[in-house]
């Protein structure tokens, strides 16, 4: 979305709380915290939205909810005037004519930040104002609300980005600059232990720099770093991806529950993504739905999961890799592989199935699964962790207690109840059995012998149904496999022979 880069005209602030204004001076906005809600969706929107939309997210009620869209409308073209457009279909704000703070900050943090000047950088650090659009929360509004958390996390994803660039850039000719954004950093993240040692380090070198101007001061402790972008599908869903490490690439396919920021930060999945990305690039994702992707998606079928893969692989400039599912990203890598095997050169499978539990057609395990559905719908956005605790306990029983709280966070904060349910509903009903045979990539099955969440024999139905797949099974209860555990390090090992040699 184009932004005019004037100083004057029309401005909209949405990095903090929203404000609205024209020429520099500040504008009254709608006393209605919907309406205002509202101005803050249409601002960030990069395309035009539908009435229909609209009165889902905000109005979704017995009453009139295309009266009440007219409504908001002519409260908020008293404040926008003409940059607001719309017609019988649909509404948006002119790009051409209204500046807004979270586009200036996307489209430079899209680009490679390399190419960004210092000066730009802090100038862009300074739109961040506070935490995003908390005045214009709305409860009652499921889906606004989802919207509204999943940009948050965007937004701190970005100034965390752009914080730790300015460190790497300033730490050795400038330590006192490098230390501000150092201390704003730490601010963002309480507990960084590897932050706290960075900030006593660029202490030291800003000291010693006032009293040894011509000494230089030590570089920054060396980090594992990912690059987090944002490509865009066929059908208008925005899929954020990372890339982290060298080597020959992977392409790990999204598993439910995926939030590219606090996985990398988690002791559930960092040392996965250590572990792949030290002698290998690694190119992950959110799935739609999930973490920093879109959470406002109508589409969650197989085709729609494999235009991610597909969506991800083009944006990231993969040619030729190596395709990783885990878990529900089995099925995913299956029904790409057998789609494209001239771009997949091979294929690891861990802790998958081929049919979903409904699929499968077994009674007992149907009726347990739609119990659990059923929960998920009236639960998991709860502040109290104890029914996120029963899936906590199924995925990694052999779990610390701090890992167990990690990992409940984690559910929290990636997906919306609403998105859980439907992504439970729509894996139950996937069946790729029928694309075993097209998988022609050499392939790898791993798969935990006491596995509670996907059964053994799951993992040998890949085998079968895959000419020349090989199996290993590994020595664990955990669905996701912990650390410290030997069948981690087995993992490991037999991916990085079988994909690197």
């Amino acid at each position: 979305m184009a932004q005019s880069e004037g100083r004057d005209g029309l401005e909209v602030r949405l990095l903090g709380s929203l404000t609205v204004l024209r020429d520099g001076q500040e504008l009254s906005l709608p006393p209605s915290r919907k309406t205002r809600a509202l101005l803050a969706y249409l601002a960030a929107a990069d395309r035009p939205q539908r009435r229909e939309r609209l009165c889902e997210l905000f109005w979704d009620v017995p009453d009139d909810p295309r009266q009440a869209l007219r409504w908001s409308l002519s409260k908020l073209r008293q404040v926008l005037e003409d940059a607001l457009k719309s017609d019988h279909d649909t509404v948006a704000i002119d790009a051409n004519a209204v500046r807004v703070d979270y586009h200036r900050v996307r489209n430079a943090v899209s680009r490679d930040l390399r190419d960004v000047g210092v000066v730009e950088l802090e100038e862009l650090v300074r739109l961040f104002r506070g935490p995003i659009l908390d005045d214009v929360s709305l409860p009652r509004c499921p889906e606004f609300e989802a919207w509204r958390v999943a940009l948050g996390s965007e937004v701190e994803l970005m100034q965390l980005r752009l914080h730790r660039t300015l460190i790497d850039r300033l730490s050795k000719d400038d330590p006192e600059r490098a230390l501000h954004h150092a201390r704003v950093l730490a601010s963002l993240r309480p507990g960084d232990r590897a932050l706290a040692v960075e900030i006593d380090a660029l202490l030291e070198s800003s000291r010693r720099a006032l009293t040894k101007p011509r000494e230089s001061a030590s570089p920054p402790r060396q980090q594992m770093f990912q690059d987090i972008r944002f490509c865009t599908t066929k059908d208008g869903a925005r899929i954020a991806y990372a890339v982290s490490g060298s080597g020959y690439p992977i392409l790990k396919c999204a598993n439910w529950m995926s939030h590219l920021q606090y996985e990398w930060e988690s002791p559930i999945w960092r040392h996965w993504m250590e572990g792949l990305s030290s002698e290998n690039r690694l190119t992950r994702y959110d799935q739609r739905g999930n973490g920093l992707s879109d959470w406002n998606v109508a589409d969650m079928s197989l085709d729609s999961l494999v235009a991610d893969v597909e969506c991800v692989a083009d944006a990231a400039g993969l040619d030729r890799f190596a395709l990783l599912g885990i878990s529900g990203g089995c099925a995913i890598s299956v029904a790409y592989a057998a789609r494209h095997p001239e771009r997949v050169s091979h294929v690891v499978l861990y802790g998958g199935r081929a049919r979903g539990w409904f699929s499968q057609g077994d009674a007992p395990e149907i009726a347990q699964r739609s119990a659990m559905l059923t929960l998920v719908r009236t639960g998991w956005g709860m502040d109290n962790p104890a029914f996120r605790r029963m899936f906590t306990s199924l995925f990694i029983p052999d779990a610390t207690p701090e890992q167990m709280v990690w990992f409940d966070e984690l559910q929290r904060r990636t997906i919306s109840p609403e998105n859980a349910a439907r992504f439970q509903e729509t894996s139950s009903r996937i069946d790729v059995t029928h694309l075993l045979g097209q998988v022609i990539a050499p392939t790898l099955v791993l798969h935990g012998m006491h596995d509670a969440v996907v059964p053994f024999e799951a993992g040998k139905e890949f085998v079968a149904g895959i000419r020349g797949a090989r199996f290993v099974p590994l020595e664990s209860k955990n669905h996701i496999l912990l650390e410290h555990e030997p069948a981690f390090a087995r993992f490991l090992d037999e991916m990085r022979r079988f994909v690197n040699h």
